[in-house]
């Protein structure tokens, strides 16, 4: 097993128990991360993690599982797939997300570039529900699902030293 993939294995084990300090040290400073909800860069991406494993543990821990497997990486680059089981914060509704992600890593073995790549529409059908189900496969409902993503963030860092 070469460095790169120890780095995704230790980034999957520290999510499945919400250290999202770890999670956040197997990036690189300037580190990008993109999925249908978020589109970061720098220390966000970091925060975008403490932000969601502060939230599972305070409002749905007893629901929270996290599947993985298919690591595989070379030299530069890498994938996964990966499931998460949890309870959506905004809606308390019970969510099986499927992911399947893309990586790649600086010489140093620190994730450079992380793209998730996900159902989005399964996603809004389970997370919010009817309001999902009807406009979830929208490019307007995207937008305003990464709006509000990028403003929750937002104030969770504003709160945050």
């Amino acid at each position: 097993m070469n460095h790169n993939e120890q780095t995704l294995i230790r980034f999957y084990n520290a999510f499945a128990a919400l250290d999202a300090d770890t999670m956040a040290n197997c990036y690189a400073d300037d580190a990008t991360f993109e999925d249908p909800a978020f589109s970061l860069k720098g220390r966000r991406v970091g925060g975008m993690w403490h932000m969601l494993c502060d939230a599972t543990r305070s409002k749905g821990r007893e629901d929270w599982r996290l599947e993985f497997r298919d690591i595989h990486a070379d030299d530069t680059t890498g994938r996964a797939h990966w499931e998460a089981h949890y309870r959506f914060s905004v809606t308390k509704r019970v969510v099986h997300n499927i992911i399947d992600a893309e990586f790649t890593f600086t010489p140093e073995g620190l994730i450079a570039t992380h793209k998730d790549t996900f159902d989005f529409w399964r996603w809004s059908r389970q997370a919010i529900g009817l309001g999902g189900l009807v406009l979830g496969w929208t490019p307007f409902f995207r937008r305003q699902m990464r709006k509000q993503t990028r403003l929750a963030l937002t104030k969770y860092l504003a709160n945050k030293p």
